[in-house]
């Protein structure tokens, strides 16, 4: 069944000559259960979308249509009272940078407990007690020791994991993982990538993991929706985008992974450009400027999802590439 499910959202950013539109029309879905990688240069419109769920958009910016269906609501048109309900409890957030989401002046566990008295209406000991379990679930050792340390005692990888304790804190049903391993190392990413899914399948809940590392998420995601200039370009199961991905950007992004297969070279490819500012996103397709497939049609119409010829399931936007069925 699906948990989530965005349709037509966009989000403008309000500025002095007028609005510019960062995410345009995007559709996504998000199935119970489900890993759903998102995937895309920086500034493409993962994060905001998102954070547009839950009424945590940056000043100056809003979503100003569309809808996002959860739990039989639509987010976009709840309430800041209603709204505060969902967050936490409902739908789960960890960030990027711990150091920067964490009170440095707050203790962890008065921290997590904070949002479980909110929350659950918890007693400030039961909630403490919840947070050292909570600790614990994560894999943090000595759990009570840590639930009374300071953000800046624990290590990287540590305040990640309390990140994703306060994340699961309200037993929520989805779970946005912001970045959340790029300021780590490798071991410690693979430690973190380990965690979160383990932690999905014991608590059965779906999770949507935002990166721009198509090899991180190889191994995580269920289904990946690759974005481009605010709009979704390809949404297909994992194995199809690494087996067969259709989509110029797509090919694109695979193209310049390293792989220790092939010939030997001295550097990567790279894709030529840039992607467009907000506010000037060109004619038609927006990859079209930078997309070595492109045709005089590509930059008339912004070409919409259409499913891949025999598999109803991996949908492209780029009509060129389905006509070519290559």
């Amino acid at each position: 069944m699906t948990l989530l499910d965005i349709k037509g959202l966009t989000i403008d950013i309000a500025r002095d000559t007028g609005p510019a539109r960062v995410v345009d029309g995007i559709d996504l879905a998000v199935m119970e259960g489900e890993s759903l990688g998102i995937v895309g240069e920086s500034g493409c419109g993962k994060s905001l979308t998102m954070l547009s769920l839950v009424g945590l958009l940056p000043n100056r910016i809003r979503a100003t249509g569309g809808q996002a269906l959860f739990g039989g609501r639509d987010l976009l048109k709840l309430s800041a009272k209603e709204l505060r309900k969902v967050r936490g409890s409902e739908i789960g957030f960890i960030f990027q940078d711990p150091m920067t989401s964490l009170n440095p002046v707050i203790r962890i566990g008065d921290q997590i407990a904070e949002a479980l008295i909110y929350q659950k209406g918890l007693t400030r000991a039961q909630a403490k007690d919840r947070a050292v379990e909570l600790l614990a679930l994560v894999g943090i050792p000595a759990p009570e020791e840590r639930a009374n340390a300071w953000p800046h005692e624990l290590s990287g990888g540590m305040r990640q994991r309390v990140m994703i304790a306060m994340g699961l804190a309200g037993n929520p049903k989805l779970l946005i993982a912001d970045e959340p391993t790029t300021a780590l190392d490798v071991t410690i990413q693979a430690q973190i990538v380990d965690l979160v899914r383990e932690l999905k399948d014991r608590l059965k809940m779906s999770v949507v993991w935002i990166t721009h590392d198509l090899a991180l998420i190889a191994g995580l995601a269920d289904r990946i929706a690759v974005l481009y200039a605010g709009t979704v370009v390809e949404d297909a199961p994992v194995d199809a985008i690494f087996d067969r991905p259709t989509h110029p950007y797509t090919r694109a992004l695979l193209g310049s992974l390293p792989t220790l297969a092939g010939a030997a070279m001295e550097r990567l490819p790279s894709i030529a450009g840039t992607p467009p500012e907000p506010g000037r996103r060109p004619p038609g397709c927006p990859f079209a400027p930078r997309c070595a497939f492109a045709l005089p049609s590509c930059r008339e119409a912004v070409p919409k999802l259409q499913s891949v010829p025999g598999n109803a399931r991996h949908k492209v936007a780029c009509p060129v590439m389905l006509e070519a069925n290559v």
